[in-house]
């Protein structure tokens, strides 16, 4: 299994970003995917989650009508769209599969 996210960056607040999860090594149109966040000194905490084959979606009330879970099948990548972005955002941002984790990818939401 191998996860690997891009997309990360510094962003002003309010601003999008729109983060990606490439995943080989396992069926993955059938596989439940999540996005998790870790900020600096703090515990990892569960974003969203997109199930399969359905796609239905599910948000931590800290995101809830900001950020956007989405899947593309056929490229075996899962997405998360970020607007509204805030400070408190500021995260390493880890696509999650089962019990395997990508190396992450960071996000820093600053003037």
């Amino acid at each position: 299994v191998q996860l690997v996210e891009s997309g990360g960056g510094l962003v002003q607040p309010g601003g999008s970003l729109r983060l990606s999860c490439a995943a080989s090594g396992f069926t993955f149109s059938t596989s439940a995917m999540n996005w998790y966040r870790q900020a600096q000194g703090k515990a990892r905490e569960w974003v969203a989650r997109i199930s399969a084959p359905l796609g239905s979606t599910v948000y931590a009330d800290s995101v809830k009508g900001r950020f956007t879970i989405s899947r593309d099948n056929a490229k075996n990548t899962v997405y998360l769209q970020m607007n509204s972005l805030k400070p408190e955002d500021t995260a390493v941002y880890y696509c999650k599969y089962a019990a395997y984790w990508g190396q992450g990818t960071q996000v820093t939401v600053s003037s």
